[in-house]
């Protein structure tokens, strides 16, 4: 039992630490009162008391000895209450006395403890504990052991649960306190940092917003070199900062490596006792003596680290971290739109450049078809000036296909692109021959519709050559290639039977008549471009078509020792066609399988029924180079040509004449090929609704069937 005199000065006391620790509610001031009472009326050279949160994790120390405040590190607070006497106080939540500590394992042993140093001490540590909340732990240390006893212990108890409420109101408050700031913080920076997408205005409000907000002399910012990952500063602020842009922190060096390795940041509070600080730590020009540095994160990636050096006060606030890694958040969310802006920028410079500096005319308009931009040869080929222009609709300076573009250019709405030709409008009253390509565009943030107009006068102008040239074969030469012709069947009739001159004799009737299927093709290509119905058709057995075609091919088949191969044999209904049309379409895709066929290889022509018995299904396949994928669609085109080493030349028309006589007849064409391996050309042709039997019989070049009636398919 206590004597009464002692208990009055107990409570004496306890009303006065309880007045003097409720008076304030600093956290930092209370944690000191609370201290300064104990050293006092305990007894004790030292002393400590560190604050836990909720969760069990320090948040706030305070360390005296003497009279006298004493800075410490993160890791020794760390290892304070992992491995020392707090952490078991706190563990077992009970009081500890430690009469002799170089005789107690739950003393955590430093190297300022060595018997040469201070020695042995008597220390007391009891937990801080109110409504069942763990608030911390105080320690007391005598540097004499065996100094202190359970009447100490006792005393020191009751301090500590007379103080237990003002520590744990102070610890609330200064929580609130940080919450505001760090908010407040936050919000100011989110506020000033997303004002501008300017790269270099980002971060200029960056290290502003990161120095007003943790009171430091010098702010540095650093980002990740995508080549090398090294860090190089972008940017700084503050006390002698004008020579850290620029300088870089090598990949996975100093603790700036290791923030960015981690995504974490770190305190340091005093650079003296930091083991890992490094030169690579060091900013250029600036004396280091506490520094935080935050990650700079977007989308969970490191963009690179933000450093901010020697806190006006000395030490760093405990909500230092928070506020950084959220001013790091902000920044990287900012530098990432920033670098999306730039790139958009840059990528609306190219476009504009491009379509300045562009050979075709390109004109902008909006859904209502005004003009909205136009480059320099818009203005060239109109003849109008751009101020002009931009006056105009796109109707007026064109005619518009809206068959094409759509009513209201609804097509191009949908994503649709269209081509076609049509007049340009010049400023002169003159109209040129133009060749149109429109299509929906992002312009200026906007949809819009671009107008590529191609001068087509050139082209025009060469197809009329072309037309003109096609009119002269016609009736320059198709009359004496006639008469050549009637001539060569008189003198094989007139002349003695001889060999040689025979043979002379057809070379010159398979020359005459090559020329002449040409010219009678270029005549169906324009009578059939012109939109002409194939008239002059007939019933003819299509095996005795082929058998035709191969008898005229077999001169230049036997010259490149091709073997050709006849696999059309079965009996097959009989196709209704213009049977010289049809026969010039056989020997063209003849001629073109021996020209592109190696010497030696294998040419094989053939015809089947089709599955529904509607059409009759001829082909030609050859084993020569094969085309090439993007050819294939333009083959059929009228003087196109294929171009390469070794390619046979020619007027490119006979494939061009094959499909309009085939599509002439109902019919289709199209062609499958491999590279290297070989190509098929397929036709089909319809059958003829009623068989009739007839016979086949040749007739100045041209190839005829007399049916018995002539029976044309309903």
């Amino acid at each position: 039992m206590l004597s009464e005199e002692r208990t009055r000065s107990l409570l004496e006391l306890m009303v006065k630490i309880s007045r003097e620790v409720a008076s304030a509610l600093d956290l930092r001031t209370v944690l000191q009162r609370v201290l300064y009472a104990s050293l006092q009326y305990v007894g004790g050279e030292r002393g400590s008391i560190v604050v836990m949160d909720d969760l069990g994790k320090p948040v706030d120390a305070t360390i005296v000895f003497g009279k006298q405040l004493h800075e410490h590190t993160t890791q020794q607070l760390k290892d304070t209450v992992e491995r020392g006497l707090a952490g078991w106080v706190m563990q077992n939540r009970k009081a500890a006395l430690l009469p002799d500590t170089s005789r107690d394992d739950r003393w955590l042993r430093r190297a300022d403890d060595a018997s040469e140093k201070s020695g042995s001490k008597s220390a007391i540590c009891v937990p801080l504990i109110t409504r069942e909340r763990f608030v911390g732990v105080l320690t007391l240390v005598h540097s004499v052991p065996n100094t202190f006893n359970e009447e100490h212990l006792e005393l020191m108890q009751a301090i500590a649960d007379q103080a237990s409420v003002a520590v744990l109101n102070a610890r609330l408050h200064s929580e609130t306190q940080r919450t505001a700031r760090v908010k407040s913080a936050l919000a100011e920076g989110a506020a000033a940092i997303n004002t501008s997408l300017e790269m270099h205005e980002v971060l200029r409000r960056i290290l502003n917003q990161t120095m007003q907000a943790l009171q430091v002399e010098t702010v540095a910012l650093a980002l990740s070199e995508a080549s090398t990952n090294d860090l190089v500063f972008q940017a700084a602020a503050g006390n002698n900062s004008g020579n850290i842009p620029g300088s870089r922190i090598f990949a996975g060096t100093g603790l700036a490596g290791d923030v960015v390795i981690k995504g974490q940041g770190l305190v340091v509070s005093n650079v003296k006792l930091e083991p890992a600080f490094s030169d690579a730590d060091r900013l250029s020009g600036v004396e280091m003596r506490a520094f935080a540095i935050a990650p700079i994160q977007a989308h969970g990636i490191v963009l690179g680290v933000l450093i901010a050096a020697n806190p006006l006060t000395g030490t760093f606030d405990p909500d230092a971290m928070v506020v950084m890694t959220g001013l790091g958040s902000l920044a990287g969310t900012t530098i990432e739109n920033s670098k999306l802006f730039e790139q958009l920028h840059n990528a609306h410079k190219h476009y504009r450049e491009l379509f300045e500096d562009s050979l075709d005319p390109i004109v902008i308009t909006n859904w209502d078809g005004k003009v909205l931009e136009v480059n320099r040869q818009a203005a060239l080929l109109s003849g109008y000036t751009s101020q002009q222009l931009h006056t105009m609709g796109i109707d007026q300076l064109h005619e518009v296909n809206w068959g094409k573009t759509g009513l209201n250019f609804e097509l191009l709405r949908s994503g649709e692109t269209c081509t076609y030709e049509s007049g340009l409008h010049r400023q002169d009253g003159g109209t040129l021959a133009i060749e149109v390509y429109a299509r929906r565009v992002e312009f200026d943030d906007t949809e819009a519709v671009q107008w590529i107009l191609r001068d087509n006068t050139a082209r025009k102008d060469l197809d009329a050559l072309r037309d003109d040239m096609t009119s002269m074969i016609f009736h320059d030469l198709r009359s004496p290639l006639g008469n050549i012709v009637s001539s060569l069947e008189m003198m094989s009739t007139l002349m003695p039977a001889d060999e040689t001159l025979n043979s002379m004799l057809n070379i010159a009737r398979n020359s005459t008549g090559r020329i002449q299927r040409l010219v009678n093709s270029l005549l169906d290509i324009n009578r059939l471009e012109a939109g002409q119905q194939v008239v002059d058709q007939n019933s003819i057995d299509p095996v005795a078509l082929v058998r035709e075609s191969i008898r005229d091919v077999e001169p230049s088949v036997a010259a490149r020792q091709h073997t050709l191969t006849n696999r059309a044999k079965s009996v097959m209904p009989l196709v209704w066609v213009d049977v010289d049309m049809i026969y010039r379409v056989l020997i063209n895709l003849l001629e073109n399988a021996i020209k592109f066929t190696p010497v030696g290889g294998k040419i094989d022509i053939g015809a089947q029924t089709s599955p529904d018995g509607l059409f009759v299904k001829f082909w030609v396949r050859d084993n020569g180079p094969g085309i090439a994928p993007a050819e294939r669609d333009r083959i059929f085109e009228k003087f196109m040509r294929l171009r390469g080493k070794n390619r046979p030349g020619g007027l490119g028309v006979g494939l061009a004449f094959c499909r309009l006589a085939v599509h002439g007849h109902g019919g289709e064409i199209w062609l499958e090929s491999e590279v290297g391996a070989g190509t098929t050309f397929w036709l089909t042709l319809p059958v003829a609704k009623r068989q009739l039997p007839g016979q086949l019989k040749r007739q100045t070049g041209r190839l005829t069937f007399k049916p018995d009636k002539p029976d044309k398919p309903q």
